[in-house]
């Protein structure tokens, strides 16, 4: 009895290995639960059936339910075997990108916060330097307000205050 296994011939473009198949179905799956967390105002964004949107509400249901979520994942992830997927993840990689780059811009606003409280005068140049509409003598009363908060170990009232006076002012800068 001849037990070979049979061989893929180079030419036959539709040959897909087993472990081939349980990447892409892995990789489904995984983007079936970035579905699932979206928020609903970014996942009205994403071009969805009625199937996959009654599928991510009920996977919203079973949050909390580890096994039951986890099945369900699998189960969406198969739907997404059947449809063009090219949409919705180029929908999911722009909602990324805002995320990336909103982080990236509160990351710099903290530090400058953070060098404002280290580094006091010459740190309150540097910023009114780089935004103009920022008032150095309410910098300055927001920065001492932080040193005595921190010395006394009190709540971070001044410390957000400050944060949230960046923010608006440097938003646009940034």
């Amino acid at each position: 009895m001849n037990h070979q296994k049979p061989t893929h011939d180079e030419s036959d473009d539709d040959y897909v290995s087993k472990t081939g198949l349980k990447r892409e179905a892995a990789a489904l799956q995984k983007l079936g639960e970035e579905l699932v967390n979206l928020k609903p105002a970014e996942l009205e964004r994403v071009p969805l059936d009625e199937d996959l949107i009654d599928a991510i509400a009920m996977g919203h249901k079973l949050k909390g339910k580890h096994e039951a979520l986890r099945r369900h994942l699998q189960f969406v992830g198969k739907m997404m075997r059947n449809r063009d997927i090219t949409e919705i993840k180029a929908v999911l990689d722009q909602i990324h990108s805002r995320n990336n780059s909103t982080n990236a811009r509160l990351h710099k606003l903290e530090q400058w916060r953070d060098k404002l409280i280290a580094d006091g005068d010459d740190a309150i140049n540097a910023v009114i330097g780089e935004c103009h509409t920022l008032e150095r003598q309410k910098l300055r009363q927001l920065v001492s307000r932080v040193k005595k908060e921190q010395a006394a170990n009190h709540p971070p009232a001044a410390f957000r205050e400050l944060f949230k006076y960046l923010r608006e002012h440097m938003e646009e800068q940034l």
